[in-house]
């Protein structure tokens, strides 16, 4: 399926014209795809501009708790790295006592660890910046690598890399979700994979590289890795089942390329993943019911407000998903769907197409879930049809992703067949009576009015949580021992996550009691005077392992000013709680919150200091 291209130069003349315009043809060649990578990179800043005018300082609107949650790991980890070393797998910097996984949360250890020193120099907010743009004009870049490796034209292979690079899914996963929209290396991993059982790459060295590019991805993103390897494992049947007398040779290939790639995958990742699948706190399961978080068939046509073109009611209709506006993920809309549909059927006879084609309707209806959803206003499931996803919700590692996750890999199917169809399409008009120039006005107006509907518009922009005044002069003026235990108030949890955002960007060394961040889920077996408390672990996955102490809600609806909702608890319920916790200080924004501030000090006594806002106590150990 691969082509490969080589350039012969002509035979010199006496005047060495025809040689100096075959130089003059090359470089032009050779720097076209650079200013289509510029283009790219010149697209990414416009989307992220209003985070690029307030650098360091501004989150991407929508989805403020996962954004704070980012943040903390960007910073964890810089810190860690900047030590010396690479963070730690199981760490109580997080949800002190008991500890968080790194490798059971989207942690993207390998950014986090690259960018440390931006992270460092302008705060974790600022490489997440990064990131996302990155992320934007990368994975645009690799697939129109990829689509050039297999024989699509700069120009086709420039609008396939921007339809994947720039899709609806990437958009809307920029609202928080950094571990999935940054999907630079899944064309990558494909082509890696292709080369192996084509045998257009050498087993050893393509198998080393394969292991490089699952490794990398590995330690972004767990969830893009494995709806990568799905996509693949379509793919490869897809390849299969059109050239069945060629599996026994391509499997003859790949065997010894990936033999070496899971040598380079165990000797790299062997580690994290042996802590991961057989270390404490294992979990099992995904975090979320199963069957909610899946794309709505009105999803694929209804634009949102992320989207250049789109109406107030359309806008209005696609903020009903009951899943939220990073999950929003299905939008293609109607030229698309009708174009893909079109150049699937056209292109059937071509295998590259009629691979992408098939891969990217497979993935599609999986998105769907396992009862499909119609409507966005409404949440009814046709429970009478069952698709292909509740086959697979229960297997094991696929049951811990989302299916509507699957539209990012599924795009970039799409996006390909795309490309292989603008070609097929250029390829017949060049063959009609039009005239070259007629034929590509011709040709660009169709694409421009499949691609128009799915530009998106510019991603708002929103400041960050901002440190109260005295957070920094506290910790400074308290001298804890780094990585000391500290409650602070509000305590974090998946609702609350303005401490995490504090602790990120002022970058001060301490185990936050609370967190938010996933893990097994603790069973309320036992009571610990008087006080429930969970002790045991069924290891199914949880959001903040499905439990957070009364203590915690009671001070968090405090600070909120929910007194009327604030749960009893009595003092052996507390006592037994901060025995668990063991702080070594307590830090709250409770100054101008006054039943907060006689509540803390009816617990701990006076203050131990106060600056701005915050009040501390330190504690005897």
């Amino acid at each position: 399926m691969a082509r490969r291209v080589t350039l012969t130069a002509a035979a010199p003349t006496s005047g060495g014209s025809a040689s100096d315009a075959n130089d003059v043809a090359t470089a032009r060649r050779s720097f076209a795809p650079a200013l289509v990578y510029a283009g790219y990179l010149a697209a990414a800043l416009i989307v992220t501009w209003r985070l690029w005018a307030h650098l360091g300082n501004a989150t991407v609107a929508g989805n403020r708790r996962d954004s704070a949650q980012f943040a903390w790991f960007m910073r964890y980890e810089a810190m860690a790295v900047l030590h010396g070393h690479l963070p730690s797998l199981i760490t109580t910097a997080m949800n002190a006592p008991r500890g968080i996984s790194m490798m059971w949360n989207t942690t993207m250890l390998l950014p986090g660890a690259l960018l440390s020193p931006l992270t460092a120099l302008g705060g974790p907010q600022a490489s997440l910046t990064v990131l996302l743009t990155l992320g934007f004009a990368g994975s645009a870049a690799s697939l129109c690598y990829v689509l050039r490796r297999y024989g699509a034209s700069l120009p086709a292979a420039a609008v396939g890399g921007a339809v994947y690079g720039f899709s609806p899914a990437m958009l809307h996963a920029a609202q928080g979700h950094y571990q999935l929209q940054f999907a630079v290396l899944p064309p990558l991993i494909i082509d890696a994979g292709l080369r192996l059982c084509l045998r257009t790459a050498r087993p050893l060295r393509g198998g080393l590289w394969l292991g490089l590019l699952v490794t990398a991805q590995l330690f972004i993103g767990e969830e893009i890795l494995s709806d990568t390897a799905l996509a693949g494992l379509v793919l490869a049947a897809v390849l299969a089942l059109s050239r069945p007398r060629s599996v026994v040779f391509a499997v003859r290939c790949a065997a010894p390329g990936l033999a070496a790639c899971a040598a380079v995958v165990l000797l790299l990742a062997g580690l994290a993943l042996k802590r991961q699948f057989f270390g404490p706190l294992v979990e099992t399961g995904s975090a979320f019911a199963p069957d909610f978080y899946k794309n709505y068939l009105d999803g694929f046509v209804t634009p949102s407000s992320s989207q250049l073109l789109h109406t107030s009611a359309s806008a209005a209709a696609a903020a009903h998903y009951v899943g939220g506006s990073p999950e929003y993920v299905a939008y293609l809309g109607w030229p698309m769907i009708i174009a893909l549909a079109v150049l699937a059927v056209w292109c059937w006879r071509r295998l590259p197409a009629r691979a992408c084609a098939v891969t990217a309707a497979v993935l599609l209806l999986l998105s769907i879930g396992a009862h499909p959803i119609a409507g966005l206003t409404s949440t009814t499931p046709m429970t009478s049809v069952t698709l292909p996803w509740g086959w697979l919700e229960n297997v094991p590692l696929l049951n811990a992703g989302l299916p509507n996750r699957l539209s990012i890999v599924a795009d970039g199917a799409a996006a390909a067949l795309l490309a292989f169809g603008i070609d097929a399409v250029a390829s017949r008009l060049r063959r009609s009576r039009l005239s070259r120039g007629w034929a590509t006005a011709l040709a660009g107006l169709v694409v421009a009015a499949v691609i128009l509907p799915v530009v998106p518009a510019a991603l708002p922009a929103q400041p960050a949580d901002p440190l109260p005044s005295g957070w920094t002069a506290t910790l400074t003026a308290l001298r804890l021992r780094p990585w000391a235990t500290v409650l602070v108030v509000p305590v974090p949890t998946d609702e609350v996550t303005a401490a995490l955002r504090w602790e990120a960007d002022s970058g001060q060394p301490i185990s936050l009691i609370g967190g938010y961040y996933e893990g097994p889920y603790s069973t309320r077996q036992g009571f610990i005077d008087g006080f429930e408390y969970p002790r045991a672990d069924n290891g199914h996955a949880g959001i903040d392992g499905a439990a957070v102490p009364l203590l915690a809600s009671y001070l968090d609806d405090y600070w909120a000013g929910r007194y009327s909702v604030a749960p009893m608890i009595s003092r052996a319920q507390v006592t037994a709680t901060l025995s668990w916790w063991r702080p070594a200080a307590v830090i709250a924004d409770a100054a101008s919150r006054p039943r907060l501030t006689a509540y803390l000090v009816r617990l701990f006594g006076r203050p131990t200091m106060r600056h701005g806002s915050i009040l501390a106590w330190r504690l005897p150990r």
